[in-house]
């Protein structure tokens, strides 16, 4: 989005004039995004772009309350329709903008793993900031993620041995500024254009990046009932979320080995 001769840069330019053809990588991607957005009721949605493109998190500004109402209309992942057959996106509402800032990483990662196995790599550990995935193992051993203290940059709260699996945290401590004693980051509620506050941080363990990209970014919006709730009805996906108490808790699967 921060690229004006990027594909994407031009889907949110022009698609709310017509349907645009877009390459086959991006129209699945923007798919899986879709998809996301359906399991998680919206709690995960690209349109957040529309009232998200009001913060400047370096800066330190957000959307006055004028501004924001004027966006959040835009803000429907139901204003996005994809043609599979043509290879087009359209967005059926005007002001529509999209970011993919939720689940790429993860695919980058992903896709960084298909290149190294189909070069015969079978050991590999590729991470692209709170995004993981690994293969194999670590010499003799699982490899070891850790999970940061949301308050600690030097500190952490868990550690995580892992094979084949991928881990990705969403945090309100990487891209954020305060302001009269709130803290505005950059992982924000659909439903109101702010940012969501009930959780630190969230990390989801499964077996691709993508998902788990897609995932910690929903858990966080949803909160700590409804966002566990999800990854329990999920097959191969655990979460650990540290609550904005400092509170720790745990899908039922990682809840029965940490008894």
């Amino acid at each position: 989005t921060y690229k004006p001769d990027s594909e994407l840069s031009s889907v949110n330019g022009n698609a709310a004039t017509g349907p645009i053809t877009v390459d086959n990588e991006l129209l699945m991607l923007i798919g899986q995004a879709l998809m996301f957005s359906d399991i998680t009721h919206g709690a995960f949605d690209i349109t957040y772009a529309s009232a998200g493109q009001y913060y400047d998190y370096r800066k330190g500004t957000k959307p006055d309350s004028k501004q924001l109402a004027e966006a959040l209309p835009a803000v429907s992942y139901h204003h996005v329709k994809l043609d599979t057959v043509q290879s087009t996106i359209e967005f059926l509402q005007p002001d529509v903008r999209i970011d993919l800032g939720g689940i790429a990483k993860g695919y980058a990662v992903d896709r960084s793993i298909a290149i190294l196995q189909a070069a015969g790599v079978r050991n590999a550990l590729v991470s692209a900031g709170g995004d993981t995935r690994v293969i194999g193992r670590h010499w003799d051993h699982p490899w070891k993620v850790g999970i940061r203290d949301p308050r600690n940059r030097d500190g952490l709260v868990s550690t995580i041995p892992l094979e084949d699996a991928a881990i990705s945290t969403s945090g309100d401590y990487e891209r954020y500024f305060e302001k009269d004693g709130v803290r505005y980051h950059h992982i924000l509620n659909p439903g109101t254009g702010d940012s969501s506050r009930e959780i630190h941080s969230a990390s989801i363990i499964g077996n691709n990046a993508t998902d788990t990209d897609a995932l910690s970014t929903s858990v966080f919006v949803m909160g700590v009932d409804q966002g566990l709730k999800l990854v329990n009805s999920l097959p191969d996906t655990e979460a650990i979320i540290i609550d904005n108490l400092g509170r720790m808790h745990y899908s039922e699967g990682l809840a029965r080995v940490t008894q």
